[in-house]
């Protein structure tokens, strides 16, 4: 058994260890729902015996897990989360992994722009955010809703809709299905916004000679 085989050995049974531990149950109630002894059941959590493939898929159901979960490798470089920057929204952390629970992303964004946005945008679903700092500039149709700091607004995302900061940057928590991530996050415009152009100045009127 090579050394990363070795290592994601022991993060299986430390898993499964942990799982029945978190569900207050002993070897005994763990090894009655999984059909196994508890002597075998306490062999494999402590390495002294292999795991079966069959073994496996029983454990995972018994802890209401799966076999995936269970032998998923640990990847410390997805521990860090790094922020992603963009003209619509300023930066925005994605919280949550591709394929996360239900189909969902969270997201922190700390949104800058305060401008009106050049579009309201409609799909399917709901949207979902709390405002940790600041306060938010809700368009939700013909309406314009100041969501504050501490509060929180959810709303059906057919009604055309878009949100910016309001009086200063603001920090949001929200929620996204997988329309709204596609409509909010993966169809932002990262093409920086042209300067504003400079007031146009009359012409110069030609300067007088000298005096002679």
């Amino acid at each position: 058994m090579t050394q990363d085989n070795a290592q994601l050995d022991a993060v299986i049974r430390a898993r499964i260890r942990g799982l029945r531990q978190a569900k207050g149950w002993s070897l005994d109630a763990l090894a009655a729902r999984c059909h196994l002894s508890p002597s075998t059941l306490s062999r494999i959590e402590t390495g002294h015996r292999r795991i079966s493939v069959d073994q496996l898929v029983v454990i995972a159901r018994a802890l209401d897990s799966t076999v995936d979960q269970l032998v998923e490798p640990v990847d410390d470089a997805d521990v860090v989360i790094r922020p992603r920057h963009d003209m619509v929204h300023g930066t925005v952390w994605l919280l949550s992994r591709d394929g996360g629970p239900h189909g969902l992303t969270v997201a922190k964004m700390r949104i800058t722009g305060q401008t009106r946005p050049k579009e309201l945008r409609v799909h399917p679903g709901r949207d979902w955010f709390t405002v940790l700092s600041g306060t938010i500039r809700l368009y939700l149709g013909e309406r314009i809703i100041l969501v504050a700091a501490g509060q929180a607004a959810q709303f059906s995302t057919m009604a055309p809709h878009a949100f910016v900061a309001h009086d200063g940057p603001a920090e949001v928590l929200t929620i996204l299905d997988h329309e709204g991530r596609q409509a909010h996050l993966d169809a932002v415009d990262l093409t920086p916004e042209p300067p504003p152009s400079s007031p146009e100045l009359p012409p110069s009127s030609p300067e007088s000679p000298p005096p002679g």
